[in-house]
């Protein structure tokens, strides 16, 4: 089990942005799942613990949550849900990177999801039609975030071939005024709120994608928020730094070399009264520095 979960953090430290995406979006799914199925087994429920994390249509609910903001968009109803929704950012996160950089997927992402969010509270707020629904009205998923990375990359390559299975080769441009004009016709349907928030979505990705051409990337700010956070969660103390007194190393080292080199000059002086005199004519000292000096 350790090595599984070392591999998995391995691979997600090296994929590309849309893979650590697709990573965050299926990891959350799977904890929230698996969480709700052990309780189920022991007849127990969470009891709307999960809409915390899910983005709430009123506003009076949402200021309690604001966070729900941005964590609606890694937030999945069910398998095909994630299943789809984590398709296209694979698909369109590797078209999006021949144009774009990583750090513009990460904010592309976020921003889409912020503006399709917002898009989603205003017009449940504004409309009447939506009104009676909004206050238990929540809304979760990656397709707003994933529509903006879409209409992007429309933006910034219109023509760009797309093979579809069944309709053949589709420019990019086509697909993605499809995509816009469903959800434009079923903006009143069972799901309305998901088919608003793409459309903030999409409109977030045109903005990025314009304002870019333009020289000026709008989700700057969302990157660097990002990065100062990432620094912060990798903060690791400093080790304290091993404090060298050279002077003191130097003094040792003298006292030892001075040391050394009298028991050299001692040890000489023994040897040569050794062989003028003979053995007998050391002393004890004399023979004990010589026992000594024979065993180092």
């Amino acid at each position: 089990m350790a090595t599984i979960i070392t591999d998995l953090k391995e691979k997600f430290r090296k994929g590309n942005i849309y893979i650590q995406l697709i990573y965050i979006n299926v990891a959350v799914f799977v904890l929230t799942t698996l969480t709700e199925v052990m309780l189920q087994l022991f007849n127990r429920s969470l009891g709307g613990v999960f809409e915390w994390l899910e983005l709430p249509a009123s506003l009076t609910r949402f200021i309690l949550q604001p966070w729900s903001l941005l964590t609606y968009m890694f937030m999945h109803a069910g398998l095909m849900h994630i299943l789809f929704n984590m398709l296209w950012l694979y698909w369109f996160g590797a078209l999006f990177l021949n144009f774009f950089s990583a750090k513009h997927l990460r904010g592309t992402y976020i921003l889409g999801g912020i503006c399709g969010g917002l898009l989603y509270m205003a017009a449940y707020n504004i409309f009447p039609y939506f009104r009676p629904m909004t206050d238990y009205s929540f809304m979760l998923g990656a397709s707003a975030s994933v529509l903006a990375i879409v209409a992007a990359t429309a933006y910034r390559e219109p023509n760009y071939p797309i093979r579809l299975f069944l309709f053949g080769t589709l420019r990019l441009k086509y697909l993605a005024l499809i995509v816009i004009g469903t959800d434009l016709l079923f903006i009143t349907s069972s799901n309305a709120g998901g088919h608003i928030a793409h459309l903030g979505g999409a409109l977030a990705g045109l903005w990025f994608a314009a304002s870019l051409s333009k020289g000026k990337d709008i989700t700057a700010w969302i990157n660097k928020s990002l990065d100062a956070l990432i620094s912060w969660l990798s903060f690791k103390p400093r080790k304290p730094k091993m404090k060298v007194h050279y002077g003191e190393n130097r003094q040792k080292d003298y006292d030892y070399n001075a040391r050394k080199k009298a028991q050299s000059d001692e040890i000489d002086r023994i040897l040569d009264k050794l062989k003028k005199s003979g053995y007998e004519s050391l002393s004890t000292a004399e023979k004990k520095s010589l026992f000594d000096a024979s065993k180092r």
